[in-house]
Formats: C-alpha cells, structure tokens, sequence
C-alpha cells in the first residue's frame, strides 16, 4: 500500500508539473513533430532474452563501478582522519568499568559497549563525511533527516541505489562496536540522535520514512540522466532540471513531515 501510494504521488506529480509547464514554458504553438513510426511487431523470445541480458549487464557493471566506487567513497570519508579529538577519555572510562568490581559482568559488557558505541559516534561526526554531513544538515532538517540520511540523498546523485548502500555504510558502521549480526533494517529502527535537541530520541519513524522515500522518489534523477539531457538540450536544461525536481522533492518531503508531525 505505501509503495503504491509513493508511485502514486510520483504519477499525479508528473501530470501536474506537465500541465503546468504546458501553460507556462511550453505556452507557445509551434510546428507540430510528425515521425513515421514502423508497424508495431511481437517481439521473439530471442530478441527478449537478448534485450534483458544486456539491460542486466548494465546494471551489474553499474553495480561494479559507480556504486562500487561511491560505496568506498564513504568509507573512507568516514574512516578518516584517524587522529580524533575526543571529548571525554574513553579508554580511561573502560578501564574504570572493567576496574569496577560492584557491577557484575553482564553490566560490564553492557557499559563497555555503550561507550564503544559513543566513541564510534563521535569519531565518525569529526570524520570528514561527518564534517559535511553536518555543514549540509541545516537544510534538511525541517524534513526530519539527520546528517547520514543527508549525506546518504547527496551520493545517491550518481545512482539513486547508493542511497541505500550509503545507509548502510554509515549507519552500521556505528552500530558495529554493539553488534555485527543486526541487519541494516534493525539497525535503523534502533538508531537514536546523539546530540542537539533530539538526543536519545530515535532517528527514523514511520513519518520519516516516508518523507524520505518521497524525497528520493522525486529528486533529480542519477547523473546519467542529467548528462543525456545535457546533450539532447543544453546545460540551462540539465542545471533546471536538477534544481526543480530537488526542489519539488524538498517541498514535498517538508510537507509530509511538518503536517504529520501535527498528527502523529
């Protein structure tokens, strides 16, 4: 039902913006396009099968370069620098839990593990991913989204499916000191705010979600696309295409999340 509602809104948005386009941009009558179009023909199981094996070797060979690579990229932005400056001496504060002898061992690997847990978080916010996710954030946080989800929507510019192999590398990459077997889809609903206003409150609710499905639905599509348009018109209609189309996503994704948040 949510994904039938999401095309849903993405089909009653295109009808809408090309009416509006029609009476505005596209306003004046030209010369009508006339093309001969060739008979239409059942295609062969052959042509079928040849046609889906080269559309699939072209998504595994985007798979093997530009997710592959944007994958790394966020690695190793959020990898280093490794020289951290931290806020609090963590490893004095392990020692003094493992010191501690009125707790007993389960408490002791639960505090060990919260303090992994904080210290893996910090280090990744004074990361350089951390650095722009955080320069980026004021612009996305009237939508609900934390600095990962920002960073996240910006590398899924290359290919919208980095958006969620980005998710993963950040979000797991917090939880690892706590726990390895969690899948990523457990580890987002357990993925609190570790500073400002929001701190203990958890990052993605229902509302979240779905603006942020909404967003990736609509912004511009992958670099791919904005190129072709860049040669089939001009770079005025590449540049308006992305501003638009991230701008309507914007919109879009605020009004989901300020109005729900009214109600829920």
């Amino acid at each position: 039902a949510v994904l039938f509602l999401i095309y849903s809104i993405g089909i009653l948005l295109a009808v809408l913006m090309g009416l509006f386009f029609k009476k505005t941009l596209f306003a004046k009558k030209e010369v009508p396009f006339v093309m001969e179009l060739p008979p239409y023909r059942m295609p062969t199981l052959r042509n079928t099968v040849v046609h889906m094996w080269h559309k699939g070797s072209q998504y595994l060979n985007k798979m093997g370069t530009v997710i592959l690579f944007a994958s790394i990229l966020i690695w190793a932005m959020g990898y280093y620098p490794r020289k951290v400056d931290y806020s609090k001496d963590y490893q004095s504060m392990l020692s003094q839990v493992q010191a501690d002898n009125t707790i007993t061992q389960e408490q002791k690997t639960a505090q060990t593990e919260q303090i992994q847990l904080s210290k893996e978080d910090e280090r990744q916010e004074k990361s350089y991913i951390g650095m722009t996710g955080h320069f980026i954030e004021p612009a996305i946080k009237p939508l609900g989204f934390d600095w990962k989800i920002g960073m996240s929507i910006i590398t899924g510019m290359a290919a919208k499916e980095i958006v969620v192999s980005s998710m993963g590398v950040l979000y797991q990459a917090s939880m690892n000191a706590v726990e390895n077997s969690k899948s990523l889809k457990e580890k987002l609903q357990e993925q609190k705010y570790t500073y400002g206003s929001k701190i203990g409150q958890k990052v993605f609710s229902p509302l979240v979600a779905f603006a942020l499905m909404v967003f990736v639905l609509i912004y511009f599509p992958c670099v791919a696309v904005v190129a072709a348009i860049k040669k089939e018109a001009n770079w005025g209609w590449a540049i308006f295409t992305m501003v638009y189309t991230t701008g309507i996503a914007w919109v879009a994704a605020f009004c989901i999340f300020q109005i729900g948040s009214m109600f829920i």
